[in-house]
């Protein structure tokens, strides 16, 4: 089936997002000269203007390629992009095509992708709770949220308790976050997990010292506990910290992957950025020959969320899965008409064709919109309201 369109869709529902990179989604549409169709999904942040820009280059490259070959057009990219390597944009919009190509074949096939990828290994997933805690600076505020949370039937949740520190963490910024901790710890009871997101903004010392001081917390892990070019930091870090970790969620390939498996108890590859389903299912092989753990990050919109189930339900390395699903605003779930909600703190796989979802079409053009990035308040990757 050859390639006759590619066309990104950069949608926003308004400001009402939980953070400044969650207020937009940029989805992929992939069409066949014979009419099949498929959807994939990519990250946005301030880089949505120049992912945009990528995409319609790839769509000339890919237009009359074979969509069943995937790995031949993803050698064909790599081969056309001298810095596809090393570039984020280049990497997003490959994944998202990718994840578009592997739709349509599995609705061609009549098969969800868990089937194509081995089977079910889990009918399903667990999740764990993010983006519940905007506007969130005191331990009441987390310790509340974190409550609300757990009585939604979430039996896992992360959070960055660390505001507006960056690089060294003094000590009265240190207490703060193990207040907050100790608060949610109270409040959930120790049969919850908390997971703990540092943002990858730490030099190796705060980060150890952060790691001993929530230890007595039960933290499930850290993610990117150091900034992510310190392999070396990271390297002090896991040589002192008596604490899980998890890294990854900004490599886009397998090689810059090797880096940082052997610090990692869990890599956090997203389906987004990483090459779409058929690199990510190699980075979970990878990880599963480190006896390493996945827990795919999966933090912009639907489409990238139901693709990512997909991969959890089939790989046997799977440990837990990122949501944002009930914290998003009513739009992003009205993009595949509220078809995955969460029961118990997990989400069932559905065994629809493709991704296992159907994107409305028509809530894609009501939230179509040509955004004017500006340069946020806060860090781009900050929830809203606890920087």
């Amino acid at each position: 089936m050859a390639v006759a369109e590619v066309e990104p869709y950069l949608l926003s529902g308004g400001s009402e997002d939980p953070a400044a990179w969650a207020s937009t989604v940029l989805l992929v549409k992939v069409v066949t000269k014979d009419g099949r169709v498929g959807w994939g999904e990519t990250l946005t942040s301030i880089r949505a203007p120049s992912v945009v820009a990528m995409v319609r280059t790839l769509a000339k490259a890919m237009r009359g390629r074979d969509v069943h070959n995937v790995e031949a057009n993803r050698l064909f990219w790599y081969r056309l992009d001298f810095n596809y390597s090393v570039s984020i944009e280049s990497a997003a919009a490959l994944s998202a095509f990718d994840m578009a190509s592997w739709d349509i074949i599995g609705r061609e096939l009549g098969a969800p992708l868990y089937l194509l990828f081995g089977g079910l290994s889990r009918s399903r997933v667990r999740l764990y709770a993010n983006g519940w805690y905007g506007g969130c600076r005191d331990a009441g505020c987390f310790a509340e949220r974190a409550r609300e949370v757990v009585g939604r039937g979430y039996t896992a949740l992360k959070f960055d308790p660390f505001r507006d520190s960056f690089d060294v963490l003094d000590g009265a910024s240190l207490r703060r976050a193990v207040e907050a901790v100790a608060a949610v710890r109270e409040a959930v009871g120790d049969g919850v997990d908390i997971l703990i997101e540092c943002h990858g903004r730490f030099n190796a010392e705060s980060a150890v010292r952060a790691a001993e001081a929530l230890r007595p917390y039960g933290i499930y892990f850290m993610e990117e506990p150091v900034h992510p070019e310190d392999l070396e930091g990271l390297a002090r870090f896991r040589s002192a910290a008596r604490v899980p970790v998890a890294l990854g969620e900004r490599v886009v390939n397998k090689g810059q992957l090797l880096q940082y498996i052997r610090y990692a108890d869990y890599i956090q590859v997203d389906l987004g950025r990483f090459g779409g389903p058929t690199e990510a299912r190699k980075a979970a092989a990878i990880a599963e020959a480190f006896g390493v753990l996945t827990a795919f990050h999966n933090a912009n919109g639907p489409v990238l969320h139901a693709a990512t189930l997909q991969l959890d339900a089939a790989i046997p390395n799977f440990a837990v899965q990122e949501s944002f699903y009930d914290f998003w605003p009513r739009w992003k779930r009205e993009l595949i008409r509220d078809a995955l909600p969460v029961e118990g703190g997990h989400v069932e796989v559905p065994s629809r064709p493709g991704i296992g979802v159907d994107v409305d079409e028509k809530a894609v053009e009501r939230y179509r919109a040509e955004v004017e990035v500006e340069p946020p308040r806060e860090p781009s990757w900050a929830v809203r309201g606890t920087w």
